[in-house]
């Protein structure tokens, strides 16, 4: 006897009887983009109570920073590489309608001799005008994106954006500021990071931050004529050390107890998703991961007994990382020798995210809620 079909099985299931999602509302939509050294990524978006829900993203390496410590200038490929991603770009840009959008550039054009006029020519031939931006508005915007992940209990935090060709640090003393606020105040933060007097908001101080112009790509290129991995890997990590002699904190030892670094970097997550053992990338497991000093270093001494072939072959690194990863965790390495801590929290976001939510807070769409 044949088996009896259910009642309604030849009904479509109900998200799919209504047909194809509904388009946003391109009034609703805005746009970040953000060109660096070696990637070009971007995020459209629309407000979604106090955060946002992406609509569309764009992620390629470029390595538009190739060469660039040698020549002073970014070469022919380099160029036409990141060229033929902002065609991707902008083509996204016209299919969705997007008319709010910003879109940056940093340490590679701001290095570069012929940055501007490489930028011009994009303007001219797809008509996106891209700014290229100091590092204090670089480092605003990366405190801006990690906001939402400090902690109820942290009073004072070090936020840590690797990027390609520089690491901004920022110093934030959030004391006292009440617990519930503390999201909100590091949000405030995308204005600048001297306090308004005229605020009525509880301020967020910064105690100091710091641009070194040293990358996951500026870094290994530095080191590149050293051909023993651990001596590499090791010299690395003690010069990115000394770059931060100037940063005021550097000497001052902190307590772990209401202290947390939150790091936004691929170095970051990439040790991340080691950690976690994944086979791939799952940015709900990454992002807001707390890990401690020893669980970081475990990731890193096991990166060196790899090998550069072992680090190829991993598919938690993938072949596009596998070049910068030890730069990566050289510079995260001395960070943790500076102040160990039981609370690093990696975020999956960054220079985008921080763009999103400065036009948006700017525009007032965002509910003031908690975090």
């Amino acid at each position: 006897m044949a088996p009896k079909r259910p009642r309604g099985a030849d009904r479509l299931p109900r998200e799919v009887a209504g047909g194809a999602p509904r388009k946003p509302d391109p009034a609703s939509l805005y746009a970040a983009l953000d060109l660096g050294t070696n990637s070009c990524r971007m995020l459209i978006a629309q407000p979604k109570g106090n955060q946002f829900h992406v609509v569309d993203s764009f992620s390629k390496s470029v390595q538009l920073g190739q060469g660039l410590e040698r020549s002073g200038r970014l070469s022919r490929a380099a160029m036409r590489r990141t060229a033929q991603a902002l065609a991707i770009c902008r083509s996204k840009l016209d299919r969705h309608e997007v008319a709010r959008y910003r879109l940056v550039a940093t340490e590679a054009c701001r290095r570069a001799a012929n940055g501007p006029e490489f930028l011009a020519g994009i303007e001219r031939e797809t008509g996106l005008k891209l700014d290229i931006i100091e590092p204090e508005e670089e480092a605003r915007l990366a405190v801006v994106s990690c906001a939402p992940l400090v902690s109820a209990k942290t009073e004072q935090v070090l936020v840590v954006d690797i990027g390609g060709g520089s690491t901004e640090l920022v110093w934030i003393d959030i004391s006292r500021v009440p617990k519930v606020e503390r999201p909100r105040a590091l949000m405030r933060l995308h204005t600048g990071f001297a306090p308004d007097p005229a605020s009525p908001f509880p301020a967020a101080r910064v105690v100091d931050w710091i641009s070194v112009p040293l990358g996951v790509a500026t870094l290994r290129d530095q080191f590149g004529d050293v051909e023993d991995d651990a001596a590499r890997f090791a010299l690395m990590s003690w010069y990115f050390e000394e770059n931060l002699s100037e940063f005021a904190p550097y000497a001052d030892e902190q307590t772990r107890e209401g202290f947390q670094i939150i790091g936004t970097s691929g170095t970051v997550t990439t040790v991340a998703a080691s950690h976690l053992g994944l086979r791939r990338y799952d940015r709900s497991k990454v992002d807001g991961l707390r890990m401690t000093s020893d669980q970081i270093d475990k990731v890193i001494r096991r990166y060196l007994e790899m090998g550069p072939a072992g680090r190829r072959a991993d598919p938690r690194i993938g072949r596009d990382r596998h070049a910068l990863i030890m730069s990566g965790a050289a510079i995260l390495q001395a960070l943790l020798r500076v102040w160990p801590t039981d609370r690093l929290s990696v975020a999956d976001r960054g220079l985008r995210e921080g763009l999103l939510y400065a036009q948006m807070s700017a525009d007032g769409v965002l509910e003031d809620a908690a975090y």
